[in-house]
């Protein structure tokens, strides 16, 4: 039953029938209570890109450009794989590829311009790409572009005759005889072969130890390039089994472009996206 004057207690609203004194709200025990604030967790907004499976775009697109240029440029670089298939094109395995560019032989030119295309192309990938993605990889990018230069530069330089099959022409070449361009190209051979010797050499220094892909790759193309190099040797020395040791480096080549380039692609990671939205738990 009401008594007019008192009060009497309620939940969250003022007594309609108090005629008398300021209302005392009550409020549930729970509610004077201190709340705990959760972490600041982001939330996904609408076309975000999915934080575990991609990259930002700009590296996205970066790697997926260094990766086209260098694939193709690898298959320009390959050319010489075609060559078996070719009857007659090489006339003896103690011919070196060098010597199918000389002027007047069939594809010579489309050749010369297969090693300069994968020669710019290589550089450009690895420019793409950057020196900094891989800690301590400096010199290796380096002389990774030194290979791709090297490359283009025995392709705009061609010989003037076929040392490697020509007892004559040789006997010109150390007589210094013949046209400048002949040894350009001797020059840029040189280039191109110590570009991804000397990558190969520090990339094994870098990740000597490391129980990685990249380190057993290394590790075998080091073992590899201990034996086939004296063998490379011999077979200019003596003329004999040329084409076919240039063949088994142009592999090993091919294998540290690849490597090099794999390890520096910016590799898929975590993005921070969304808006950091504040959730309040209570503590009971």
């Amino acid at each position: 039953m009401h008594r007019p004057g008192l009060r009497q207690p309620c939940h969250g609203r003022r007594d309609p029938h108090a005629t008398t004194g300021p209302a005392r709200v009550y409020r549930p025990r729970h509610a004077l209570l201190p709340t705990a604030h959760a972490p600041v967790a982001p939330a996904p907004t609408p076309g975000a890109v999915d934080p575990v499976t991609a990259a930002p775009p700009r590296h996205r697109s970066r790697r997926e450009v260094a990766e086209l240029l260098g694939f193709v440029g690898l298959v320009a670089y390959n050319w010489w794989v075609l060559v078996p298939l070719a009857p007659g094109l090489m006339r003896s395995p103690d011919e070196l590829f060098s010597d199918l560019e000389v002027p007047g032989q069939p594809y010579a030119s489309l050749m010369e311009h297969a090693d300069l295309v994968a020669g710019l192309l290589i550089v450009a990938a690895f420019l793409v790409l950057g020196s900094r993605d891989v800690p301590g990889g400096r010199r290796e990018w380096v002389a990774m572009v030194t290979f791709g230069v090297g490359g283009a530069l025995g392709g705009t330089f061609s010989e003037s005759c076929a040392d490697g099959i020509s007892a004559a022409c040789r006997h010109l070449e150390w007589s210094l005889q013949l046209p400048v361009h002949h040894y350009l190209h001797i020059v840029a051979g040189i280039v191109e072969f110590a570009g991804p010797t000397a990558a190969l050499v520090l990339a094994r220094r870098r990740t000597r130890g490391a129980p990685t892909t990249e380190a057993r790759i290394y590790r075998f193309l080091a073992r590899g390039a201990c034996v086939a190099y004296p063998l490379l040797g011999l077979a200019y020395l003596t003329n004999v089994w040329g084409g076919v040791m240039e063949g088994v480096f142009f592999v090993g080549f091919t294998v540290v472009v690849v490597t090099q380039l794999v390890v520096r692609a910016p590799a898929p990671g975590p993005v921070a996206t969304g808006t950091p939205v504040r959730v309040e738990v209570p503590v009971s």
